[in-house]
């Protein structure tokens, strides 16, 4: 029973949220991470996999990362292992692969998932507010500075796509 009304809580408070800075997520080291930390930024929040034909993207969103930081973007990596298996990792692992093999250094958060009976509240939020439920690995969401979802970018949308681009800078206006 209190596992049971633990998660009607949870399901409430993402469907009566009004913005990401509601909510709060691990990061890769397990460390609680407040998403009112990113208050007064923009957010592109990716749901990603290692092992996925998608996985090259990091280097892309690294560089998108690196070219608008300064200017008040924060990408956030959230591996899930929702799509065939493809981030089947432990959270070190995880850390280990993007830090090694593309350089990551924007922030990732520990493993969620983003899809069916045990999907973390935050992707309750973005999903219900934006299209529906994530198809696959690497979906964007890109967040305003007030932590409304503003626009979603399906996974085929690659990080240096002038789509992608023209909306992160006019979300960071």
């Amino acid at each position: 029973m209190k596992l049971f009304l633990t998660a009607l809580l949870m399901t409430t408070s993402a469907f009566s949220a009004s913005s990401i800075h509601e909510f709060t997520m691990n990061n890769i080291e397990g460390q609680a991470t407040p998403l009112s930390t990113f208050k007064g930024k923009a957010v592109l929040l990716v749901n990603v996999a290692s092992q996925c034909g998608y996985t090259p993207q990091y280097s892309g969103l690294q560089a998108l990362y690196e070219k608008y930081k300064g200017k008040g973007l924060v990408i956030v990596g959230v591996p899930a292992n929702n799509f065939g298996g493809q981030e089947p990792g432990s959270n070190e692992e995880i850390k280990q692969f993007c830090s090694r093999k593309y350089s990551v250094t924007f922030p990732i958060m520990s493993k969620v998932s983003v899809k069916g009976s045990d999907q973390t509240p935050l992707y309750q939020y973005l999903t219900t507010t934006m299209g529906g439920d994530v198809k696959w690995n690497f979906t964007k969401f890109l967040v305003g500075k007030d932590g409304k979802p503003v626009q979603r970018f399906e996974p085929g949308v690659s990080p240096d796509s002038p789509e992608l681009a023209a909306a992160i800078e006019k979300a960071l206006r």
